[in-house]
């Protein structure tokens, strides 16, 4: 690749990463379903016609800013793995910093609650593939986890595929935490206080995946 193409490459991904950082920041100030790609395009000081160019709809915004926030997460769940010990500890410190990740960004989480609730169809080196491609590195931290689990001896022998296992856990903890922060009055009139219940739920998940404990 000459200089020049090496440059003009370089232009384009900048540009394509303003214009994300803007929208991530007006989908944490105004929630995304009031955000208008007139306002993206402002914000990133650019042209309609030219915002157009990167993302040719806002759908296909969202997806860019989904593989940025699952890429957030993917590393939030490395670092959880990297301050624990056994396969189980990893398992549950994941999940821990899922709910970490979401009452840190908010937004974030919406996206990934957003991208779960379709199924995709990605076209490789599209938006919409970049945030599958993010969404299966973040998934494979977990993957990862459970096998560790299995080889240590610390998760149980018996449930499955590590990969129906990971994709029940993740499906589990984002109903947690989506509990958690979106039902907190209902809890509260259940007479359960959100800390209470999340510990109960991480410890309930642990319990079912942990291997037996030998006298």
């Amino acid at each position: 690749m000459s200089y020049i193409a090496e440059r003009r490459v370089e232009e384009k991904e900048r540009r394509r990463g303003e214009i994300l950082d803007s929208a991530v920041r007006l989908y944490a100030e105004k929630g995304w379903d009031a955000v208008t790609m007139d306002q993206v395009a402002r914000s990133a000081r650019l042209s309609r016609a030219l915002l157009y160019v990167y993302f040719r709809d806002k759908e296909e915004l969202l997806y860019g800013i989904g593989a940025v926030a699952l890429s957030v997460l993917r590393e939030h769940c490395l670092a959880a793995v990297a301050r624990s010990g056994s396969g189980l500890e990893q398992v549950e410190a994941i999940g821990r910093a899922y709910m970490a990740y979401a009452q840190e960004y908010p937004h974030y989480f919406d996206v990934c609650a957003r991208f779960q609730a379709h199924s995709v169809s990605p076209d490789p080196g599209s938006n919409e593939g970049a945030c599958a491609a993010a969404g299966d590195e973040a998934l494979g931290v977990v993957v990862t986890a459970i096998r560790a689990g299995l080889a240590d001896g610390s998760i149980r022998q018996g449930l499955g595929d590590p990969m129906l296992l990971a994709v029940s856990l993740w499906a589990f903890t984002h109903g947690i935490i989506q509990l958690a922060m979106t039902k907190a009055r209902d809890l509260e009139h259940l007479q359960i206080a959100v800390p209470t219940f999340t510990e109960y739920a991480f410890g309930l998940l642990t319990s079912l995946t942990a291997a037996p404990k030998t006298a």
